[in-house]
């Protein structure tokens, strides 16, 4: 009886060991199952792929728009290089506006800043942006209150959020700085995150138009006055931009202003009938419209939708699908219907002329 409970004793003794073994077994694949990279069916272990991330347009700060002075007299001009998207639209005597967009970024002299125009404000919608401007016209004043925007007047700030500088003459030197415009943003209480997706459908594998045409020279005749010109350069892949046959540079750094897209919109503007008889614009924006995008020394004809003066523009391929933008800055020119835009080809054989026509 003795030795049968010995043997009993063993028999549970090796059960609870075997036991305990597997639990142990199972513990370790389970742990090695959710520390080693997905294996194929195979059994070859396959490192597993890191996901691209835009870098352009990341992250939840919310957007700063900033309208900049583009007179002559006004260049060089800060911050252009840092700003994600930077809209070209006429304003009145031939001139044309900027309004450069930030997030995320760090930017110590933008401007000069100057005043604020009424379709402006679309753009600022659509991107979500906290408008900044010094100044403002009579229609800019109006849809400012109208549309409950959320914007930053340097006439109407405390001397802090701007500064005059002493290499430019009034008015065009004016400065400021993202991190001002953050702080007075804070203590206006305004929203500085933002869950918006971005207006442009940014990718981050490289976008080179196969089938569009060749676009290492682009001329934009905005008016008889403002003739903008980009020149490819296909080391960088990127676009330096000039202005009445001179290169823009950078305020701060003097190195030459460039963009990795390029997106033309053809719309009207027209002279404004009001009492201070100042010959403003106003801009024919709602609606579809001819266009081109841009990139990589190559370019295509697109649609440009805008539904409504809130609505993000969309941006469309010929066959109606989205096109795809490259993972960079972009200048949106927006110009007359009549504007005579010639895209060159990388050859005077191949040269071709883009004047744009209303069908």
């Amino acid at each position: 009886m003795k030795n049968k409970g010995v043997r009993i004793l063993i028999i549970v003794l090796v059960i609870l060991i075997i036991v305990a073994g597997g639990v142990l077994a199972y513990k370790i694949v389970q742990d090695k199952k959710e520390t080693e990279p997905v294996t194929e069916e195979n059994n070859v272990i396959v490192a597993p792929v890191e996901e691209k991330k835009v870098q352009i347009f990341q992250g939840n700060d919310r957007p700063i728009a900033v309208m900049i002075d583009n007179h002559n007299l006004a260049w060089p001009q800060g911050g252009l290089n840092q700003a994600y998207m930077v809209y070209e639209i006429i304003v009145e005597g031939g001139e044309t506006r900027l309004m450069a967009l930030f997030k995320g970024v760090d930017v110590e002299k933008i401007g000069p800043v100057r005043s604020a125009r009424h379709y402006f404000i679309d753009y600022a919608m659509e991107n979500d942006a906290i408008y900044t401007h010094f100044g403002q016209s009579p229609q800019a004043q109006s849809d400012l209150k109208k549309y409950s925007i959320d914007d930053i007047n340097g006439i109407a700030e405390d001397g802090t959020t701007f500064w005059r500088v002493k290499d430019k003459s009034a008015p065009h030197n004016a400065a400021t700085s993202t991190e001002k415009l953050l702080q007075s943003a804070k203590n206006k209480k305004y929203r500085t995150t933002s869950s918006e997706e971005s207006v442009l459908n940014y990718v981050t594998d490289e976008v080179n138009l196969e089938d569009g045409q060749g676009a290492v020279s682009v001329t934009i005749p905005h008016s008889t006055l403002q003739v903008v010109k980009y020149f490819y350069d296909e080391e960088n892949k990127v676009y330096q931009r000039y202005a009445r046959n001179k290169e823009q540079t950078d305020w701060t750094t003097g190195e030459p202003v460039t963009t990795k897209n390029i997106i033309i919109t053809f719309c009207d503007n027209y002279t404004l009938t009001d009492s201070e008889n100042k010959g403003r614009q106003g801009l024919k924006n709602i609606g579809t419209f001819d266009g081109y995008y841009i990139t990589n020394g190559k370019a295509i004809k697109i649609k440009c939708i805008k539904e409504d003066r809130q609505s993000q523009t969309k941006y469309e391929d010929l066959e109606g699908n989205e096109i795809k933008v490259n993972d960079g800055n972009t200048f949106v020119q927006i110009c007359p219907t009549s504007a005579d835009v010639v895209i060159e080809a990388p050859t005077e054989t191949s040269s071709e002329s883009a004047a744009n026509t209303v069908e």
